[in-house]
């Protein structure tokens, strides 16, 4: 995918990633060119070949790289066994995680369908192990009946779906802070299982 030249050659390819990144997300996969990444980088555009070779590779490394951290950051989590207090924390993971990153996370998600079939399959199951975590938690509440379920993979997809939603229209500076959409969410995702909410939250008047 990207070729490696030394530290500068590797600061280069991060300034490619994050210009790239930015520019996919206002303007979309396929109206931006080469061209106008390695002019928002400030390099020629012969000499972004050589750490892309094309943008289908820019492409994958912003999602490759964006699945890895989140499965990271994830495994770093605590492992909790009581299936409501799993859910509950890994909603809490979700949103704190994706709150900060709507370019990524709008990329990550709406731009998928413009990988070739390769790199496709390759982010795939990235994305599946991160949901098969989730699954997890749903099948275990199932079984020790703490969570009424139908369905546990169009729930394990409901649930990230609702959750990754936040990032369409979250402001920092609006109504409600991240402490109260989180605790917002939790509550949302204990009633999809069945469960009531915890810490029901004051009821706060709408402002402009």
């Amino acid at each position: 995918m990207a070729r490696t030249f030394g530290s500068v050659g590797k600061e280069t390819e991060k300034r490619v990633l994050k210009e790239a990144l930015t520019l996919f997300a206002h303007h979309g996969y396929a109206a931006v060119s080469m061209r106008q990444i390695a002019g928002q980088c400030n390099i020629q555009a012969g000499a972004l070949y050589n750490y892309f070779p094309t943008k289908q590779s820019i492409l994958h490394g912003l999602m490759k790289t964006h699945m890895k951290d989140l499965l990271l950051a994830l495994d770093a989590e605590p492992l909790l066994e009581q299936p409501k207090a799993a859910l509950e924390s890994f909603a809490r993971f979700h949103i704190r995680y994706h709150i900060d990153k709507p370019e990524g996370v709008f990329v990550a998600y709406m731009e998928l369908r413009n990988l070739e079939p390769e790199p496709y399959a390759e982010i795939m199951k990235l994305r599946q192990k991160y949901e098969r975590f989730l699954r997890k938690i749903l099948r275990d509440g199932q079984a020790s009946g703490d969570f009424k379920i139908d369905d546990v993979p169009v729930t394990t997809m409901a649930i990230i779906s609702m959750m990754t939603g936040v990032n369409t229209w979250f402001r920092y500076g609006g109504r409600l802070g991240i402490e109260e959409i989180e605790k917002i969410y939790v509550n949302l995702v204990l009633s999809v299982v069945g469960l009531e909410p915890v810490n029901v939250m004051p009821r706060l008047e709408e402002t402009v």
